[in-house]
């Protein structure tokens, strides 16, 4: 069992991979990262801290049942919010970030261990666009659904915080009874992504395929607009024998 200075140390290097400059996910304190500690707590990145040059001191541990509480008594105010979120901590630490909810759900309903929220602009250049649904719409190529599914899920643009807490968490359940599983990446309109893993290495991987899905889409425009996989195509992938077993070596990386 991975203890929590494990665990710990593991989101650090998460975090900082995510916030490499050369990557262009995240800039100054954009992004935030979490990872579930147990069924009753997570750490998550605390607010004003850069992913790039993230340490332990860069996290705080919360209470996931009280946070998701929130979503169910809103404060009603963004002061009360900031006041309702230090309440939830499990111990002493840093401000928690405004979308301490979002992660909450990512490492609940969600189904993961490990999430990584960023906002790389090749992504941004389609989410803030008015094509952003192209991400969602069919599957480009093999590997983005070997890597990031075949049901990534779209999410319009809410206000941050509860109001977008809220929508993440009525699409999520949504996505859950219409395909039984939770998705791998979840696309927030003029936002950002957030990639959900069973480790950090699976973090890093969807979120690097939808950044090269987001280049190839870019560069469909150009050349008269995306050619999506016919959807028995996509879904043979998503079962064919030989890409689970791909898919199962490059999660055990």
């Amino acid at each position: 069992m991975t203890s929590r200075l494990d665990l710990l140390q593991e989101l650090v290097g998460l975090s900082r991979e995510l916030g490499a400059p050369e990557h262009d996910y995240a800039m100054l304190a954009e992004g935030n990262t979490s990872a579930r500690i147990d069924g009753e707590t997570f750490l998550l990145k605390a607010s004003g801290f850069s992913l790039g040059s993230a340490d332990e001191r860069s996290f705080v541990e919360m209470r996931t049942a009280a946070v998701l509480d929130l979503l169910d008594h809103r404060p009603a105010s963004d002061e009360e919010l900031t006041t309702a979120l230090a309440a939830c901590r499990a111990a002493e630490g840093p401000r928690p970030s405004t979308e301490a909810t979002l992660h909450a759900l990512a490492l609940t309903i969600g189904g993961a261990a490990f999430a990584g929220h960023t906002h790389p602009t090749a992504v941004n250049s389609i989410l803030c666009s008015e094509h952003a649904r192209a991400l969602t719409d069919g599957a480009l190529f093999p590997d983005e659904i070997v890597v990031c599914g075949g049901h990534p899920l779209f999410v319009p643009y809410v206000d941050p915080g509860i109001p977008l807490g809220l929508e993440v968490r009525e699409r999520l359940l949504e996505h859950l009874d219409s395909f039984g599983a939770p998705p791998r990446v979840i696309y927030l309109q003029n936002h950002g992504l957030i990639a959900l893993g069973r480790s950090p290495s699976e973090v890093l991987q969807v979120t690097a395929m939808a950044v090269k899905t987001a280049r190839i889409l870019l560069g469909t425009f150009a050349a008269a607009g995306p050619h999506y996989l016919p959807e028995t195509a996509a879904e043979r992938i998503e079962t064919r024998p030989d890409e689970l077993y791909r898919q199962s070596r490059l999660t055990a990386i």
